[in-house]
């Protein structure tokens, strides 16, 4: 079992939640809690076999909210010490005496347990900031240089992100809570040109981010690198001199590389509640699936069963607490094709009358606020039947198999979409026969998850995510996984993007 690494721990981190919360007890607060953030990033990207950078970076500091007379107050201070800590929570009650005047909807915070003395990790084998620069390089270089010795790659770009994030956060309630979390993002692309047309292609791994340590990226351990390194410059090759695709409706198999993107934009996002209220809009829009249509609003098919899950083992945004100091929980979004559910934080969840939040508030460190943020949000296999990708493709007798995620396109709504992705095949009778180019898949998000026909089975369930999920102003970032198994979509529309493109 991992912990905490001692250097946080010895912060002095029980005096540090005293000085902020006797501020705020002395001012009568209905609500206060402080937290001590620090977030340790590295990234290194290799190109071509070479070293381009490596960054190393750490951001550390004491945030302390105060909820007075319905008005939130946040200041934040670089130094976890007591003095900073108790000058942030003067600063915080500073600014909720000043906005209360012009705060015309009062908070309500919905109620929690406390946990004294809790602490959580997340499970990982090898922590990557244990394992030296070199070697990290070396592995990067390594995969760089299996690629670029294939026929038909010209040049290949290599990066890994990793991020190490601790926290402890303490409230009036009696909560005091120490957690530790390890991700890591392994990612090789290979460009192969053709000098004589003008042009190139270009293919990246599958490998998801990961709430996982190095043991992801150094060995075939978790993911079989040797196996898709090997395999992708031929695949690279069959794609830059494969025919144009056919634009029309078609018939999808979609894989969990591609799909993991399309419940994110189109569910995960779209049940957040603060953009279903439409408090969140600025940055990314709103949803359609708003409060009043909870219980009604056909999503999609009644194979569709949609969990959000913030214990999913290795999920990004799987925790011990939230940044409101409640337990991690999963509840279902989407039951047998019918919305059911809402993302909550603890102030939300009061606004919308449930009781208890489900554990959704986080912040990307000590100098921003927390903010309701994505779960896990996971697509459920059939429980029943475990169909395989193949058993899927065997029941389409013309269409196309996607893999891999590329670009994608949501509206303010969450509701109008295209995806693209790394790899599309053509299905005939049943059987894959070929790549195909340009092609993209657009929909609308209910007649999307409307069209779905069938799941795959456990067997093809798969978690992926990403690493930097943009919300709120000013920005911040979360890490969110999405597990999905395989799926078959009958006549999703597919565009042609070359001859969109007017070329």
């Amino acid at each position: 079992m991992n912990v905490v690494d001692p250097d946080f721990l010895a912060l002095p981190l029980p005096r540090i939640a005293d000085a902020a919360l006797s501020v705020a007890r002395a001012v009568g607060a209905q609500h206060a809690d402080v937290r001590v953030h620090r977030v340790r990033t590295e990234s290194l990207t290799v190109r071509d076999g070479a070293v381009q950078s490596v960054v190393d970076a750490s951001d550390l500091g004491v945030a302390v909210r105060v909820l007075l007379d319905g008005t939130w107050g946040f200041a934040s201070h670089p130094d976890p010490d007591p003095d900073g800590a108790a000058h942030a929570a003067t600063r915080a009650v500073a600014v909720a005496r000043a906005l209360r005047p012009i705060n015309r909807d009062p908070v309500e915070w919905a109620p929690e347990p406390v946990y004294p003395e809790a602490t959580w990790c997340s499970d990982y084998r090898v922590d990557p900031f244990t394992v030296s620069t070199e070697e990290k390089v070396a592995v990067l270089t390594d995969y760089s240089r299996r690629l670029l010795d294939a026929d038909g790659v010209h040049h290949v770009a290599a990066r890994c992100d990793l991020v190490k994030e601790q926290s402890f956060y303490a409230d009036l309630a009696g909560s005091s809570i120490t957690q530790q979390r390890v991700r890591v993002h392994p990612q090789l692309e290979a460009t192969t040109v053709d000098r004589r047309a003008g042009t190139f292609e270009s293919m990246r791994t599958l490998a998801a981010p990961t709430g996982r340590g190095w043991e992801y990226v150094a060995s075939d351990a978790v993911w079989d690198w040797s196996g898709e390194l090997a395999a992708l410059p031929q695949l690279l090759v069959e794609k830059a001199h494969a025919p144009t695709v056919t634009a029309g409706p078609t018939d999808l198999v979609i894989d969990p590389t591609n799909l993991w993107l399309t419940i994110h934009e189109s569910v995960g996002h779209a049940t957040e509640y603060d953009r279903a209220i439409g408090y969140e809009a600025a940055y990314a829009g709103t949803s359609f699936a708003t409060p009043d249509r909870l219980g009604s609003l056909r999503y999609g098919s009644a194979a569709m069963q949609v969990r959000a899950d913030r214990t999913e083992p290795h999920g990004l945004a799987t925790v011990g607490f939230d940044d409101d100091g409640v337990a991690a929980q999963s509840w279902d979004l989407v039951r047998d094709g019918l919305l059911v559910g809402f993302q909550l934080d603890r102030a939300f969840a009061a606004k919308a009358g449930v009781g208890r939040s489900n554990g959704c508030a986080y912040a990307d460190s000590a100098h921003h606020v927390p903010l309701q943020r994505m779960a896990n949000v996971s697509l459920q296999p059939d429980p029943q039947v475990d169909r395989s990708t193949a058993d899927l493709i065997g029941g389409v007798e013309d269409g196309l198999y996607v893999v891999g995620d590329r670009s994608w396109s949501i509206d303010m709504q969450r509701y109008n979409f295209q995806f693209t992705g790394q790899r599309f095949y053509r299905i005939r009778g049943g059987r894959l026969a070929g790549q195909v180019r340009d092609a993209a898949y657009q929909s609308s998000t209910t007649d999307f998850w409307g069209a779905l026909e069938a799941v795959g089975g456990r067997s093809t369930w798969q978690l992926g995510g990403a690493m930097n999920c943009g919300k709120a102003q000013p920005g911040q970032i979360a890490p969110v996984g999405h597990g999905c198994p395989s799926v078959l979509l009958r006549q999703i529309n597919v565009l042609n993007t070359r001859q969109e493109g007017g070329r």
